[in-house]
């Protein structure tokens, strides 16, 4: 008689359990993605100063017309907890202090790619579209471009383009916000 091994999911609210009660220590670099643990890789110097360069132009841009969350995490569904580099949320005036953040919150989610480029692109792009998040931007560092994704449906997203150094780009729920490419991403 075969025996037939299967997997089992872990929720959000298991995920958050384990980390209160020690099985995941606080410095190590995990996200919940579709019910599976994540190790992420190590965060090099590149990616750090992505990072920074973002942060910097995203919060003064946006300030008093969106929330940047910078490295947080949030539930996207019953079986996920991503912690995306930026999250651009609807306003709220106690910061979400009284509410958990939802998709339905989220404007734009961001991810600064050097190692995990596959993975934004393939695991992370379809659970962000699944859970509706309408638009996805992935700052492409190998390349030095950026990647916008809009329209999310089932099996990803409906429309993805490419804007590179000398382009603009803005959110689609903040279109009166533009940005320079060369600025997100820096020198080439």
């Amino acid at each position: 008689m075969a025996i037939d091994y299967r997997t089992r999911k872990i929720s959000v609210d298991e995920y958050i359990k384990m980390a209160d009660v020690g099985i995941l220590e606080a410095d190590e670099r995990v996200e919940l993605l579709d019910g599976e643990i994540v190790l992420m890789p190590p965060i090099g110097q590149p990616h750090n100063s992505g990072v920074l360069r973002m942060s910097d132009i995203l919060m003064a841009a946006l300030r008093g017309k969106a929330l940047v969350l910078v490295q947080g995490s949030f539930r996207l569904s019953k079986f996920s907890a991503p912690q995306p580099d930026f999250a651009v949320l609807e306003p709220s005036a106690d910061y979400y202090r009284s509410e958990e953040i939802e998709p339905r919150n989220v404007l734009a989610l961001i991810e600064v790619a050097q190692t995990s480029l596959a993975y934004d692109r393939g695991k992370k792009l379809h659970a962000y579209a699944r859970a509706g998040v309408r638009e996805y931007w992935i700052f492409n560092l190998p390349e030095h471009c950026l990647e916008v994704y809009r329209h999310p449906n089932d099996l990803g997203y409906k429309d993805r383009t490419v804007r590179r150094l000398g382009d603009t780009m803005s959110f689609a729920a903040l279109p009166d916000v533009e940005f320079a490419v060369e600025d997100l991403l820096g020198p080439a």
